[in-house]
């Protein structure tokens, strides 16, 4: 008799304290939608912060593969020749068009402290913004300069670098970071102007304004204001930038928004911002009703990607990794102000240190995904990424002299 009341009575606690008993064991086939059972945390993220269950079905999960480019050549890889940061990719009466920070210089980079009229402080340093077109993705012609540096004092007179394209009413429009002085000696202030055209291919009008200037004293963008990358969005041209901030002691990096009626502005930065609180580059593009995000290195929140339905409030929806470094996708939908984004395959971005220390450049890559709602493509939603690397790849994040020591002197 005592036992069905023990038994009664442990239930009853267990239940009460927390610990459900009562339901059976977790499906063995993994639901797609969320079950009606209790949880642990962990499985109720897994149904209420990802748009799918499982990797394989999330529209916004992807690997990312790359691919070496074809008609680009960087001076025997001596640190004096540099691309990077490509903008979005345009498709124009049967070819690709891309933008992006070119560096020719007589030396590699030499820091803030020895750099001067010719010698670059930095691989962004002393840039021109040039272009080259494509037939396929993989093959590229340069075309050469598109935004020059304008004569001293002129707003990029030092370097003109991070080029984004905007497609706007039939006119072509360029944002870009106009620095005025070399890169590292004040906290990179380099405020975003714009130049126009008629066609992809120019000539450049120079806006001769900002459009995009520095937060006020003390909000999180006073010093810099970097990488423009607009789309349109619900009628406006939604302009996402990163800035630097915090420094104690490294800086933080966090992306923020503004919102103009016209390419010119005004813009108005939105009074949620930051609005992603990780990432470096600039990488978005229309999904759905929303907007899509490629969160790439820094932050809480690396290696994700994120969705906004808004285009303002996101949430992660993938977690990911060898995302592109300031890529620049073709987005076939970025400027039609579309209300069922499609998504995006490829693009191209870049990778640092292509050279030898001490002679440090970047190249530009192509990379493709699976980040359309128009593709199917299931070994892009691979998710066991672990199993291609071998011990190299390990060995290639060596302790530092530093940890070294610490460790001998823990053991001593």
């Amino acid at each position: 008799m005592c036992l069905g009341k023990c038994k009664l009575l442990i239930w009853i606690t267990l239940t009460f304290s927390g610990f459900v008993g009562a339901q059976d064991g977790f499906p063995f086939t993994l639901p797609k939608e969320k079950p009606n059972r209790e949880m642990s945390a962990a499985m109720e993220r897994n149904y209420d912060n990802y748009p799918a269950s499982r990797p394989e079905d999330n529209e916004l999960f992807s690997l990312f593969k790359y691919s070496k480019l074809k008609g680009f050549e960087y001076h025997n890889n001596d640190g004096t020749v540099s691309r990077r940061d490509p903008s979005k990719i345009i498709y124009v009466e049967g070819k690709y068009y891309v933008w992006y920070t070119y560096r020719n210089t007589v030396t590699p980079p030499m820091g803030a402290e020895k750099s001067n009229d010719t010698v670059p402080s930095s691989d962004w340093d002393l840039a021109e913004i040039w272009y080259a077109t494509s037939k396929d993705g993989f093959t590229w012609e340069e075309q050469g300069p598109a935004i020059k540096r304008p004569a001293k004092p002129a707003v990029g007179w030092r370097s003109v670098s991070t080029p984004d394209i905007l497609v706007w009413e039939n006119k072509y429009y360029l944002y870009y970071q106009g620095f005025l002085e070399a890169s590292g000696k004040r906290g990179d202030d380099c405020p975003v102007t714009v130049s126009y055209a008629s066609s992809p291919d120019g000539p450049w009008v120079s806006h001769n304004k900002v459009v995009v200037g520095n937060g006020a004293k003390g909000d999180w963008d006073q010093f810099s204001i970097h990488d423009p990358y607009p789309l349109v969005y619900k009628d406006k041209v939604y302009l996402y930038y990163k800035s630097d901030f915090d420094g104690n002691p490294k800086l933080v990096r966090m992306q923020g928004l503004a919102i103009a009626n016209h390419p010119f502005g005004p813009f108005e930065k939105h009074p949620l911002n930051p609005v992603l609180n990780s990432g470096h580059e600039t990488t978005l593009f229309p999904f759905k009703e929303g907007i899509a995000a490629l969160v790439i290195k820094d932050g809480n929140e690396h290696f994700t990607i994120q969705y906004a339905p808004d285009g303002v409030n996101f949430d992660i929806a993938s977690i990911t990794s060898v995302m592109p470094i300031a890529g620049g996708p073709f987005i076939a939908d970025a400027f039609t102000n579309t209300k069922e984004g499609r998504g995006i395959t490829w693009g191209l971005c870049h990778s640092l240190n292509a050279g030898s220390p001490g002679k440090d450049f970047a190249q530009l890559l192509r990379f493709d995904c699976d980040l359309s709602l128009d593709i199917d493509d299931k070994e892009m939603k691979n998710h066991s990424y672990y199993n291609s690397y071998g011990p190299a790849f390990f060995l290639m994040h060596p302790l530092s002299n530093t940890q070294k020591k610490r460790l001998q002197t823990n053991q001593n």
